[in-house]
């Protein structure tokens, strides 16, 4: 099997500002002062929260199991010193509707960050990664 290799470029626009993205396909904004739009550790987060909100969509409808409303926030520590990378991530979790358990939800959760999560998996192993569910 071949490996998959992903590329992207990032251009810078002025002050701490760049656009990037894959080739030929929309792009997103990184501010590095987290004024026009989000920073580069802000963005790591939420590539971390889409990805894993990605897996839990999968398994819950695999379940038979689709909220009316799903949303995660997510929260992430920083160390004082440099470099100043996060030391842990909390993930909050809040579905709505559609009949889903806490046990599904749960387990949805469970295999995202422990198996499935390409993003999560990336990141430095000692970073302490947890979650909470909201049930509604």
């Amino acid at each position: 099997m071949a490996q998959e290799i992903k590329k992207v470029s990032l251009v810078w626009q002025k002050n701490l500002l760049f656009r990037g993205g894959e080739a030929d396909k929309p792009a997103i904004l990184i501010d590095g002062d987290n004024a026009a739009s989000p920073g580069p550790m802000l963005t790591l987060l939420l590539a971390a929260a889409s990805c894993t909100g990605s897996d839990v969509a999968i398994v819950l409808q695999k379940m038979r199991m689709v909220p009316a409303e799903f949303r995660i926030d997510v929260a992430g520590t920083r160390r004082e010193e440099e470099p100043r990378r996060y030391s842990a991530i909390n993930f909050t979790y809040t579905l709505k509707g559609g009949g889903v358990t806490e046990e599904k939800a749960r387990r949805a959760i469970d295999l995202s960050l422990e198996k499935y999560c390409s993003v999560v998996h990336s990141l430095a192993p000692d970073i302490r990664v947890t979650y909470d569910l909201v049930l509604g």
